[in-house]
């Protein structure tokens, strides 16, 4: 079974996928408890923009991406809040710009592209080494970033009116927030494409919510089944020779209606149910 690690382009891709398993987990868990998998759908369809940008420009399309969503994220935030509108009013404005912005691009270039469709659709067995360094330095950028402020984003995903009465910034905290979702979306472009990243980065931490009882929990949880998900779907894949992005993110979601099925949360709501109690909520 492990003779395919044999292969350079297959470590490579296993490496890329653990990666992202892992970010996209931690990463998820914020955007699951805070209401954000709006926006995390609405800056992963805002990529197709920055990459478009990149093949246009002749530049890498991952850092074209990284600038574009980032604006986006920050956008998001800005309009949201100085603007006095939803969130989910600013991401659908968001959404639908920058996807219209992409496909005018993609008018300019005159020709198809094969390493676009590529993006939209994830090409994990096509990672190139310059490819992985960086994934390697975003996810590492991603991860120390949410190790040093735990606490404070931890404070402002649950209570972020009592985290700025405590003094908390929880404004700056929220652009950071956004921020690493942005960086994270892009990150995983390259093994789930644009169109199902939003799902890697939603579905490991919705599976871990059926299980968990503390915040933790729940991200180590996420971390297993993304890891799961990521390398399980990936081998999937190239032993029934389909689609690796589509795998992995049906991978997931399989593991998800499982969690669902044998969830303690979910026997416990239907025993309050059969005794007509109706929890608070």
């Amino acid at each position: 079974m492990f003779d395919i690690l044999h292969y350079a382009f297959m470590q490579r891709a296993l490496l890329a996928s653990a990666l992202i398993g892992i970010v996209c987990a931690v990463i998820g868990v914020y955007v699951v408890l805070k209401g954000f998998s709006f926006i995390s759908a609405g800056l992963a369809h805002a990529s197709f923009g920055g990459v478009a940008v990149g093949f246009l420009l002749g530049i890498n399309p991952i850092l074209s991406a990284v600038v574009f969503v980032l604006l986006t994220a920050w956008g998001i935030g800005w309009s949201s809040k100085r603007g006095q509108i939803k969130e989910d009013t600013a991401v659908g404005i968001f959404f639908a710009a920058t996807m219209a912005f992409g496909v005018l691009i993609i008018g300019l270039l005159h020709s198809y592209n094969i390493d676009l469709f590529g993006y939209l659709f994830g090409s994990v067995l096509a990672v190139s080494r310059q490819d992985l360094w960086m994934s390697g330095g975003m996810s590492i950028i991603v991860l120390t970033t949410v190790f040093l402020f735990y606490k404070e984003l931890l404070f402002i995903t649950f209570d972020p009116e009592m985290a700025a009465v405590a003094g908390v910034p929880a404004t700056a905290l929220y652009y950071l927030l956004l921020s690493l979702i942005a960086l994270t979306i892009v990150l995983s472009l390259r093994v789930v494409g644009i169109i199902l990243v939003s799902a890697l980065v939603i579905i490991p931490a919705a599976t871990a919510y059926q299980f968990s009882n503390t915040f933790s929990k729940m991200m180590g949880y996420a971390i297993v089944v993304g890891l799961i998900s990521t390398t399980g779907g990936l081998f999937l894949s190239y032993y029934f020779d389909i689609a690796s992005g589509a795998t992995i993110v049906l991978t997931a979601t399989a593991l998800f209606f499982v969690a669902a099925l044998f969830s303690p949360k979910g026997r416990r709501r239907k025993e309050l149910i059969s005794n007509k109690i109706v929890p608070y909520r």
